[in-house]
């Protein structure tokens, strides 16, 4: 799944994918999708010839000009395309079908008349016709991982976002061309066609949907690992060392495969884009978004290795080791599972587990992160609202969708996940006694589900664990991932030699109780904890504050101001609310942040020392 960003989250490893080789599935083994009505006549018994050409002659206008050209073995009388309405890994319906403009259909000289039946579904009339053209622009302007933007730099899209399917025919393969404006270049995980210039193909629209294209005159570096070639590209300029991250980049395949005994693609894309953040799975590429700037310092570049090591273990775990509802994928409606956790949350603790292990960043920051993820858990209200399971369902919903109460009944699989799965591997290590780890969950899922053309459900995951730890393991999945129960962090850790600290060192210091923004002079309420003084005392969301006992509120000064008040003390707040004046007579509470770090134990046994440095590489 996409993964979203911010530049202090990464550096902490707290939450933010590919597929390569793909086992391609029969086309009756699909989700069933509804047909509009009335129902058009399909034939799912013979595929047409599909192939695109994608241009670009006007880039300042943002429009990207596609042609479809459908060829069919016997006459067609009506026949229905679609655009997908999401594309995998990022679980929102976006409704790409919004973007598409001057539709044209024709067969031969002569054009086909068409109408627009449902939001992502276009009729025409073939009246007869074996070959049907179709020619359509997509406004992209929008660069996101999942989005397409095309301008005077560059051209970056999702075939989902970009390109139309026949209805019923998902299984068919198509091909490619591109007409690259003036003298870019192109790159994408699709196999080019020899003799065929920029002409690239796909087995399936399941692999022609999960490969995007970066059309530039970016810059690349290649390298190999166990014989597969890997290529770097980077559009944009910036502060980074391609030479380094090559190097970097290897050694983070390389644990990769010590995991799993192989890569499974024969070769392997990484697109970086130098705006934005954040990155999204992709069959034998990946689509990474970082700052500019952001290679240096070294915590900031250690951010980029999470964001590839992350996108990059995606290769197994969801491309390959896939939730029971990701694939293949019904295009025009959500595909809901309570695997995400897994599919995200897990990756994003294999992302720090890899970069530990290619040496890239140091245990002690391994642990910091960690520990850092797990204080922002610990400060939302919402780990008492939602599940992980639930929260994994309630993505399509959720997870895109912020708002200000979304920390008191919600929680991020991707952050959870992680908690949890470090937690599981932990649990597993311990009472396997070293012999086992959560390396083995995924391997066996690999195996069992991957190689034998099959999905796996909850239980199966649950099972594959429990297989590895040699016991059940009910309590643990029952309170954290299908409950809401506090995690015992302590009682866990201490297995591997180490214990969790918690302190509250502001308990003495008088506290607001509010997350608040200045904007333009502007001091307002962001969001409004449950259980803090300014949920219980009626602070809302979009207060903007004026003064703090007749002076005028700053975020610095009130800061400041509250600073010198003890628990307990009265103030008065001048706040506007719906553009009415009010005062707000309030006191002040105690605040009861805490903080939690990880430390060693007293007088570590043998076993735990053992335990520890298998885990981290190091000694307690």
């Amino acid at each position: 799944m996409s993964k979203i960003f911010n530049l202090s989250a990464l550096v902490l490893f707290s939450a933010a994918t590919l597929f390569t080789m793909y086992r391609e599935t029969p086309a009756k083994a699909r989700p069933a999708v509804a047909d509009p009505k009335p129902k058009a006549v399909q034939t799912r018994d013979a595929a047409p010839e599909i192939a695109y050409t994608i241009s670009m002659s006007k880039p300042w206008t943002h429009l990207l000009e596609v042609e479809m050209r459908m060829k069919w073995p016997s006459a067609r009388q009506t026949v229905d395309v679609k655009m997908p309405v999401w594309t995998p890994g990022s679980y929102l319906i976006r409704e790409y079908a919004r973007h598409v403009q001057d539709f044209a259909a024709k067969s031969g000289a002569s054009p086909l008349g068409w109408s627009k039946i449902n939001k992502n579904t276009w009729r025409i009339n073939a009246d007869g016709a074996k070959e049907i053209v179709l020619n359509y622009r997509v406004y992209s302007n929008e660069l996101t991982v999942r989005t397409n933007e095309l301008n005077d730099e560059h051209a970056f899209w999702n075939n989902g976002a970009t390109l139309m399917f026949p209805a019923g025919q998902l299984a068919a393969p198509s091909t490619v061309t591109i007409h690259p404006y003036s003298n870019w270049k192109i790159a994408t995980g699709l196999p080019k066609v020899g003799g065929q210039a920029n002409t690239f193909s796909a087995k399936n629209f399941d692999i022609l949907y999960d490969s995007p294209f970066e059309v530039s005159d970016f810059t690349e570096i290649t390298f190999s690992v166990h014989g597969k070639p890997h290529r770097v590209v980077m559009s944009g300029e910036g502060n980074y060392d391609l030479r380094q991250i090559a190097t970097d980049i290897a050694k983070i395949v390389e644990e990769g495969y010590k995991i799993f005994g192989e890569l499974p693609y024969d070769d392997y894309t990484f697109i970086v884009n130098l705006r934005g953040g954040g990155g999204l799975e992709h069959l034998n590429s990946t689509a990474l978004q970082w700052s500019r700037w952001g290679f240096k310092p070294q915590a900031r570049y250690n951010g980029f290795l999470g964001l590839v090591a992350h996108e990059y273990f995606h290769l197994w775990n969801v491309k390959r080791i896939r939730p029971d509802a990701l694939g293949p994928f019904d295009y025009e409606n959500e595909n809901y599972t309570k695997l995400l956790w897994v599919a995200e949350g897990m990756t994003s603790y294999y992302e720090g587990i890899l970069t530990r292990r290619a040496g890239l960043i140091t245990e002690n920051a391994f642990l910091e992160g960690k520990a850092s993820m797990i204080e922002q858990l610990q400060a939302r209200p919402g780990r008492f609202e939602t599940s992980l399971e639930e929260a994994s369902m309630d993505a399509w919903i959720k997870y895109y969708r912020q708002d200000e109460n979304s920390i008191n009944n919600q929680i991020s699989y991707y952050d959870k996940g992680d908690i949890v799965s470090m937690m599981l591997d932990i649990t597993i290590r311990t009472a396997s006694s070293g012999a086992k780890s959560t390396d083995d969950v995924l391997r066996y899922l690999y195996n069992e589900f991957y190689k034998k053309g099959r999905n796996y459900t909850p239980q199966d995951f649950q099972k594959a664990a429990e297989l590895a730890a040699g016991k059940s393991l009910d309590d643990f999945f029952s309170k954290y991932v299908r409950g809401e129960a506090e995690i015992d962090y302590d009682g866990i850790v201490r297995g591997i030699g180490l214990t969790m600290n918690v302190t509250e060192p502001n308990r003495s210091r008088a506290y607001l109780g509010a997350d608040l923004a200045e904007t333009d002079g502007r001091l307002t309420v962001r969001s409004v904890s449950t259980g803090t003084p300014g949920y219980e005392q009626g602070l809302n969301t979009g207060d903007q504050i004026v003064a703090i006992d007749g002076y005028r509120a700053t975020q610095t000064f009130l800061q400041s101001y509250i600073g010198d008040k003890k628990p307990n003390d009265k103030v008065k707040l001048t706040i506007f609310r719906f553009d009415k004046l009010r005062d707000v007579n309030f006191t002040l509470g105690s605040n009861q942040r805490k903080d939690y770090s990880f430390a060693p134990v007293e007088n570590p046994t043998p076993e735990q020392q053992r335990l520890y440095k298998d885990y981290l590489k190091a000694d307690l």
